[in-house]
């Protein structure tokens, strides 16, 4: 199949759909858009009543080929909403520049419109569904005139996988578009899917600045007035006002991890925000490992690690999300969904992750990084000393006397992940997972790695994850806040119902094949600021003490808080005992408030706290009481 492009006056001999609309002055007119050849019938009808309220000047259905990739690339680089970086120093790359408004997730406007609204929980913005609509339908009237709609059919996970999920996305956004084709599988095979009677999500997404006849373009549009919703029965998206990230590209947080979500836990599996990597031993053993991570806590870091340990290494299978699925030989499986990057520039170079410099050298587009004199990009911890003549994030000439970043602290890549170099070859195929991580920021407390005693143990760990925030999320930076599963801004139900389904899960399992669970944090600090431990390719050191434990070959200290190394079995080079001493320590005085503050988190989510985790909130009171007196 090609791109079907419709226009106003094309015609296709088919029957045209015709509707009315609002446009955003009140006046109504009838608008006809001609019903596409070989699309299913219910997605053309879909798509049809979209246009008709919406009032695109035409309709193109995206297929994503290399030719409608190019000459999509090729239009918005004309229309100034993409630079084309030098060919010779970034071939196949580009950058765009956000509007300053529209630069992070907007946790704020983001609503989970269940039936119910103890459903959605406390820790999700809840609006009536039928309101919504109808707040939602006077939004997008009109909302897309003057500009293409784009159809894009998209899959999470390989087409036809047996945990692949489809959509459809509609947008009017020719970034949105390229992205959601490095980030998903586009195409007709995606059509065929529907043809036979797969489910899909249907995903609306309009920035919100329709155009009148006449009216300049700006390069990045957006509406002041934002919303990010997500329909869980229906198993709908709409999205309005945002052009950036999570916020545009439907099939990232909103479906694979929102939407997613209910489908696992309707169906028996689970959504989540984690990694997924194979670390191969010196042996040649393999051992898949999920971690869940809050957003710029190093999950691409990780999931893209060199080791500098002799005879390991790392195949990147995922570095954001895992859908993660129970089978009958009682092992957890576990796919990632997306088919590309969409990771933090800043903070990323050769030491910090040598793999992701080798993958953005080609074939990337990004978002809100410097641009150079010579027509390449640049992020602070790119290199040590930032190139002269940059132009900042918004276009203006940087002067770093000023102390203004000269990337946005949450500047993005959007890469395939066929150019990562350390990309395993069955990458969206299902793997067995042996160990899953929960980790965060943290500055103290926390030691570097620690062993959860059982299923129920790590579930605990999992729901009272915190972590100092980042620049992912809207608000204050540096703010300690619990982020259970790392699924805080992404779960897209009940918290508590959520840790009850990793409950059901684990009963699912054999005991003796069930991942085992750790708490890690690379981040604890020395009373001057610094950090203890060196992270990077060290981390290593900690993943092989995982691989131990797992056959059985590493030795552990039991703690009141679970089971940490040996400090022999992770001393890294250059690490003095003095300080792999305190990363492995238990505070009685931190943990006794840590215990306390996760007792009022749990307090917060009302009565449906599994008893489980109610039960290992008192058993860690009194280990610690025990331990310590």
């Amino acid at each position: 199949m090609t791109m079907i492009d419709q226009r106003h006056d094309t015609q296709t001999g088919t029957e045209p759909v015709r509707g009315t609309a609002q446009d955003g002055a009140g006046a109504a007119d009838a608008v006809t858009y001609p019903a596409a050849v070989g699309v299913p019938a219910a997605l053309a009808e879909w798509v049809a009543t979209i246009a008709a309220h919406t009032r695109p000047d035409r309709v193109v259905w995206w297929t994503g080929t290399p030719a409608e990739v190019t000459a999509l690339q090729d239009e918005l680089v004309a229309e100034g909403k993409l630079i084309r970086l030098n060919p010779e120093l970034r071939p196949d790359s580009f950058l765009a520049r956000s509007n300053p408004d529209d630069v992070a997730r907007v946790e704020s406007r983001t609503f989970i419109c269940s039936e119910n609204p103890a459903d959605a929980g406390p820790t999700n913005n809840w609006h009536e569904p039928a309101a919504m609509r109808a707040e939602l339908s006077a939004r997008f009237a009109g909302s897309m005139r003057g500009r293409t709609m784009f159809v894009v059919p998209f899959s999470m996970g390989p087409v036809g996988g047996p945990l692949s999920r489809v959509g459809v996305q509609l947008t009017d956004s020719g970034y949105a578009t390229l992205s959601m084709t490095i980030m998903t599988r586009t195409g007709s095979a995606v059509l065929d899917e529907i043809e036979r009677g797969a489910d899909w999500v249907r995903a609306i997404h309009s920035v919100g600045a329709p155009l009148l006849p006449g009216e300049a373009d700006v390069a990045w549009p957006c509406n002041p007035e934002k919303y990010i919703v997500q329909f869980p029965e229906t198993r709908e998206i709409w999205s309005f006002g945002s052009g950036y990230g999570g916020n545009a590209l439907l099939a990232k947080k909103c479906f694979a991890l929102r939407i997613a979500s209910v489908q696992g836990r309707d169906e028996g599996w689970l959504a989540e925000h984690m990694l997924l990597m194979r670390l191969i031993s010196p042996e040649g053993r393999a051992f898949h490992i999920a971690g869940a991570f809050p957003s710029a806590c190093g999950k691409t870091n990780l999931a893209m690690l060199r080791p500098d340990l002799p005879g390991w290494r790392v195949e990147t299978l995922g570095d954001d999300i895992a859908w993660l699925q129970p089978r009958e030989d009682g092992r957890l499986w576990a796919i990632n969904p997306e088919a590309g990057f969409f990771g933090v520039a800043p903070g990323t170079n050769a030491k910090t992750n040598r793999a992701a410099i080798e993958m953005l050298a080609a074939h990337t587009i990004f978002t809100n990084v410097a641009l150079t004199a010579e027509g390449d990009v640049w992020w602070e911890g790119l290199t040590d000393v930032p190139p002269a003549g940059l132009f900042d994030w918004q276009g203006n000439p940087w002067d770093p006397s000023t102390g203004t970043p000269a990337a946005h602290p949450n500047a993005r890549f959007t890469v395939a992940a066929e150019h990562c170099p350390t990309a395993a070859e069955n990458i969206g195929e299902a793997v067995p997972v042996d160990a899953i991580l929960f980790g965060g920021r943290r500055a103290s407390t926390v030691p570097l790695v620690t062993e959860a005693r059982g299923w129920a143990h790590g579930v605990y760990l999992g729901a009272t994850i915190a972590s100092e925030t980042t620049a992912a999320a809207e608000g204050a930076t540096g703010i300690v806040r619990r982020d259970p599963f790392a699924m805080l801004p992404f779960c897209g139900y009940h918290v508590a119902d959520h840790w009850a389904h990793w409950l059901r899960i684990g009963e699912q399992l054999d005991p003796d094949l069930a991942p085992r669970m750790y708490r890690v944090n690379w981040f604890r600090r020395d009373a001057e600021g610094g950090f203890l431990w060196p992270g990077f390719t060290e981390n290593a050191r900690v993943l092989a003490w995982i691989a131990g434990r797992i056959t059985g070959e590493a030795e552990a200290n039991e703690t009141a808080i679970g089971a940490v190394p040996l400090a022999a079995d992770i001393a890294a080079d250059g690490l003095d005992a003095d300080r792999l001493s305190r990363l492995l320590t238990v505070d009685p005085v931190e943990w006794r408030y840590e215990v306390e503050r996760e007792a009022e988190f749990f307090g917060g989510v009302g009565n449906r706290l599994p008893l489980e985790l109610s039960g290992q909130l008192a058993e860690a009171r009194i280990r610690i009481a025990r331990a310590f007196g």
